[in-house]
């Protein structure tokens, strides 16, 4: 690399993990296809674990570029925050999409779904017991994601470690209550347009949370290390930001599907 740039941009270093990346989640999409046609399960196993992999490659040589090379100036940090914002922007719409499915098919019950919605013959959950404690524990993860990012800035190494560590564990608790909740789901995604819409958008949000968590236990390990400073830590402001995002969206999704859609 030139040590002699005049510029604040970094420009990336030849990297393998872009090109294999893709032919993982390209073999991963395909093992999934098999698995759902064919039973089986040994191309889509091999191909999650080379993806893996891989992002965990990734993200070491990012982590090794920002916190040990210093390449990650100003310039680049406001493309980072840029980006960032954009990719949570572009999930808002995909999460709208299904939103929009739900309320079109819920406000005009069509004469196959008895004119009235729920459905007829749908038995839906109650909005009072698990989605309850759920929101609460996502609400509760919220407020301790914003004290670890309080107690990261004003360097408290303490305070931050705890409170990303219970973020960690409210997200992990969520996704066990989710868990319990579709294995005793009286109905499936296969029960009409309800079925559907309630799986398919509470499924996406709980990959998100999945996603989320995956982010934050990341930058829990990185905040153990030192990687992070007061004034150095956007990856962990990221993964704040994308907790946020999910918080809001199961909001929404309790109050329009469990509570008011029930």
């Amino acid at each position: 690399m030139n040590q002699l740039k005049n510029h604040p941009f970094h420009l990336v270093d030849q990297s393998p993990w872009p090109l294999l990346g893709s032919f993982s989640v390209f073999s991963l999409l395909m093992g999934t296809i098999k698995w759902f046609h064919l039973f089986n399960m040994n191309l889509m196993t091999i191909s999650l674990i080379t993806t893996l992999l891989i992002m965990y490659q990734w993200w070491r040589d990012i982590t090794r570029e920002s916190t040990f090379q210093g390449l990650h100036t100003m310039k680049v940090n406001k493309g980072l925050r840029w980006g960032m914002m954009l990719f949570i922007t572009s999930e808002i719409f995909f999460f709208l999409g299904f939103f929009w499915a739900f309320f079109h098919a819920s406000l005009s019950p069509s004469i196959e779904l008895g004119l009235q919605w729920p459905p007829s013959g749908i038995m839906t959950f109650n909005p009072l017991e698990i989605p309850l404690l759920n929101t609460l524990i996502l609400l509760t993860s919220g407020l301790t994601v914003t004290w670890a990012h309080h107690s990261l800035m004003e360097n408290n190494y303490i305070q931050a470690l705890q409170g990303l560590s219970l973020t960690v564990i409210l997200g992990g608790y969520f996704t066990l209550l989710q868990g319990f909740e579709y294995w005793e789901a009286p109905f499936s995604i296969a029960d009409s347009i309800f079925g559907s819409t309630f799986f398919m958008t509470t499924g996406l949000h709980g990959m998100h949370v999945l996603v989320g968590s995956t982010f934050l236990m990341v930058c829990l390990s990185r905040l153990f290390l030192n990687h992070f400073s007061a004034n150095h830590h956007f990856g962990f402001e990221a993964a704040a930001w994308y907790w946020h995002f999910v918080d809001v969206v199961w909001l929404f999704l309790y109050i329009s599907i469990y509570w008011w859609g029930s």
